[in-house]
């Protein structure tokens, strides 16, 4: 037994089933004891990836997801996929190898302050010290990472804390030469030391599964909120990613939306809640409609950069806001009623204390948001039929949308291509649409690709590219293949980073930085194993995604390097 079996007992008390890694020697005894334990360990080429994997398992499963990292490297490598976490309000808990406890601050491999590093983009972290600390400190990580607005946290691992004591003592010189004074010293230290680290530690055995509960509202605000709803005439809803957190519920929260009967806006992991093209849910001309509700409740949103810093909800509206965390709950803007809680929790309570009857004008208010809606899709059903040289990519995009099926999961990594795609492509149903979330982070593709197939394995898996973005995932292609993991890539390749030449051609009228070119990205992935499919002819985009759901199919991963050609569709459209 040593200590990366303690931290194996751990994971598995806590239903943990994959352990995301990039191998190294501080860290190997807990991958070791992992698979032992029948806890999957997939390994992959970023520790990013790893993290944003977690992530992925996190957002679907409503579970804390785990990664390992080696020291030094390995977690400063983890830290922008950390910090899109703690924004994205993730549970992820993170364990990162550390140099000897008695070497730390001596120049040992790969040693540096990593709480210093590590403490700003994250909810919790603490070091273990000793041997006997490792189950109770992982036992808090994983409740910690739940509670209130969940994220990410992290757990230091000195290495001389996970392998057995023999080896340790061995490391620490038990059989050290010298009889000088000096050397008698330094050899009664590192014996104690030892016997210290050690100390107690068999005394220690994992608990029961943590399990936490959503917070609850409070029952006076949620009767205020149904008064105020009740005397609205033009209400609407906009629910994030915050209120897919109890995803054991998803179903329910739907339902709820469907009794409570306003008009809904779908943002984040919320996106697909409702299913296709349902009738109370909106799409588009966002910004309009908020200005003109006299009722505005956001579920799990902050009125952060989305929603113009809360400029966009009209200052004599009723402004509700329900949110876990009290910082988002009055970001910029002060509501008219806060509920501190969870959002599906919230809303599913409200929906079964409204009474039968509607406001009268509520359907009249729809239907002029609906017919709005039809008229902005209709606009652009015909801006992609517009011939753009090579593959217009709203054509793209709709050929996608028809494509996807119930049992598809969609994934957005990128900028211009994928904001155009969110326009067009509709996620099929609940917990069926991952995006990075408020940090705009790129490269959580092959991540949470990654996460989703693990979780859902009979499940289409479909990551929406930028070519930008695609430069960030293409080697985990060799983690796809070797973990039989067949998802499907369509890689928006214009030779730009499109998003941001934009606004800096016609600003500042220079390109620097800002051009690729028309890389073979499929070639790339061939190597790897992957198959890869070349798109330049609009007319066969058809056939090219359906000779990519047909490799995937049989098992492989695939990547179609689709040839944009340019358009204006997002002219204006950047965000700060």
């Amino acid at each position: 037994m040593h200590g990366g079996d303690l931290v194996a007992d751990v994971l598995k008390a806590q239903g943990t089933p994959f352990l995301f890694t990039l191998v190294g020697g501080h860290i190997s005894p807990i991958l070791v004891a992992a698979k032992q334990r029948g806890i999957r360990v997939i390994d992959t080429r970023h520790e990013a990836t790893a993290v944003f994997a977690a992530d992925a398992v996190a957002r679907l499963t409503g579970r804390p997801g785990v990664a390992a990292v080696t020291a030094g490297p390995g977690v400063t490598n983890a830290v922008t996929a950390l910090k899109n976490a703690q924004m994205a309000q993730s549970p992820v808990v993170l364990i990162g190898g550390a140099a000897p406890t008695a070497l730390q601050g001596r120049g040992a491999l790969q040693d540096i302050d990593q709480m210093a590093v590590i403490r700003p983009v994250v909810k919790w972290a603490r070091q273990v010290k000793r041997v006997r600390e490792l189950i109770p400190t992982l036992e808090a990580a994983f409740r910690y990472a739940q509670e209130g607005a969940p994220g990410p946290v992290f757990v230091e691992c000195p290495v001389d804390l996970l392998y057995d004591e023999a080896t340790v003592r061995k490391w620490y010189g038990a059989d050290r030469g010298g009889k000088s004074l000096a050397d008698k010293m330094l050899k009664h230290y590192l014996r104690f030391h030892v016997n210290r680290l050690f100390s107690g530690a068999a005394q220690v055995k994992p608990g029961a599964r943590i399990e936490v509960a959503p917070p609850a509202p409070d029952p006076a605000a949620v009767d205020w909120v149904i008064e105020r709803l009740l005397n609205a005439q033009r209400p609407l809803l906009l629910l994030g990613s915050q209120a897919m957190l109890d995803v054991a519920h998803a179903g329910d929260l739907a339902q709820a939306l469907e009794t409570i009967g306003a008009p809904v806006y779908l943002s984040g992991m919320a996106r697909g809640l409702l299913g296709r093209n349902h009738a109370l849910q909106l799409r588009h001309k966002r910004r309009e409609a908020l200005r003109e509700a006299d009722f505005v409740l956001l579920a799990g949103v902050p009125c952060d950069f989305r929603l113009d810093y809360g400029n966009h909800i009209r200052r004599s509206a009723v402004f509700v806001s329900i949110n876990r965390s009290r910082a988002d709950l009055t970001k910029n803007r002060k509501p008219t009623i806060r509920l501190l809680a969870d959002p599906s929790l919230t809303l599913r309570t409200l929906a079964t204390m409204l009474p039968a009857q509607r406001p009268a004008g509520w359907q009249a208010w729809l239907a002029s948001l609906r017919a709005r809606d039809d008229a902005r899709n209709a606009e652009i059903a015909q801006q992609a039929l517009t011939p753009t040289g090579k593959v217009n990519p709203l054509h793209l995009c709709m050929e996608i949308d028809r494509q996807t099926t119930p049992n598809s999961i969609l994934i957005g990594d990128g900028g211009d291509f994928v904001a155009t795609a969110s326009y067009v492509i509709q996620p099929p149903g609940p917990l069926r649409w991952l995006d990075p979330g408020a940090f705009g982070t790129l490269g959580v593709g092959a991540g949470f690709a990654l996460g989703a197939k693990l979780v859902h394995p009979d499940a289409d898996v479909w990551v929406i590219y930028g070519d930008g973005s695609f430069g960030y995932s293409a080697a985990e292609f060799d983690t796809f293949v070797r973990h039989a993991a067949p998802v499907i890539a369509v890689v928006g390749n214009d030779a730009s980073w499109s998003q941001i030449a934009r606004e800096q051609v016609e600003m500042l009228g220079d390109p620097v930085a800002t051009e690729l070119v028309h890389s073979d990205y499929e070639r790339v992935v061939e190597g790897f194993g992957a198959a890869g499919v070349h798109l330049d002819d609009p007319e066969l985009a058809a056939e090219a995604l359906e000779q990519a759901r047909s490799q995937a199919a049989a098992g492989r991963p695939v990547v179609v390097n689709a040839i944009l050609g340019k358009t204006d569709f997002r002219k204006g459209s950047i965000s700060m």
